[in-house]
């Protein structure tokens, strides 16, 4: 699972880009857009697609202590929002594509069981996830509290921004 890496990673990664600085890009008259994704809620991959057969056969619940921040956003909200940028040419630089309101994993795992009619009592301890995933596992425990708040003044509007709803679409 890829968790939203914040700042620091996009920085990294901006300075290992060829084009290494903002300037380059605005000097060949490029308007780039950079996606900064949460957890894309679909059931055919990724996280989400390893969630649902463990939630539908009652084995879900939350990871490590739940506390942690989940920032997803749903798999049709992520296409629209890619579209409405590309559709903008005002709109360039950084933006977060994930639901307006970030969700504790606790609060997510909850909302999974009550969508797919489950319970949500399995917990696994974020030691043991640790031991089975090894780094990955910092994926999975990390925390990251994102709000889309550019796409938003855009005037992008999600179809689902909430988790229930997004848990239904997919």
């Amino acid at each position: 699972m890829k968790a939203f890496r914040g700042p620091k990673v996009w920085l990294w990664r901006w300075r290992r880009n060829p084009l290494r600085r903002r300037a380059d890009v605005v000097e060949a008259w490029v308007r780039t857009v950079f996606l900064r994704t949460g957890l894309v809620v679909a059931r055919g991959g990724g996280a989400w697609g390893r969630l649902f057969p463990l939630f539908r056969a009652g084995l879900g619940g939350r990871l490590g202590d739940g506390r942690q921040y989940w920032s997803y956003i749903a798999l049709h909200d992520e296409v629209a929002a890619i579209r409405h940028l590309i559709d903008r040419d005002d709109l360039s630089g950084p933006f977060n594509l994930t639901a307006p309101q970030p969700l504790t994993n606790r609060e997510v795992t909850a909302a999974m069981g009550r969508v797919l009619r489950r319970p949500a009592v399995c917990a696994v301890p974020g030691a043991v996830l640790r031991a089975v995933l090894g780094e990955m596992a910092g994926d999975v425990l990390g925390s990251q509290r994102v709000v889309p708040r550019r796409l938003l003044e855009s005037g992008f509007r999600f179809a689902f921004p909430g988790i229930e709803e997004a848990i239904r679409a997919a």
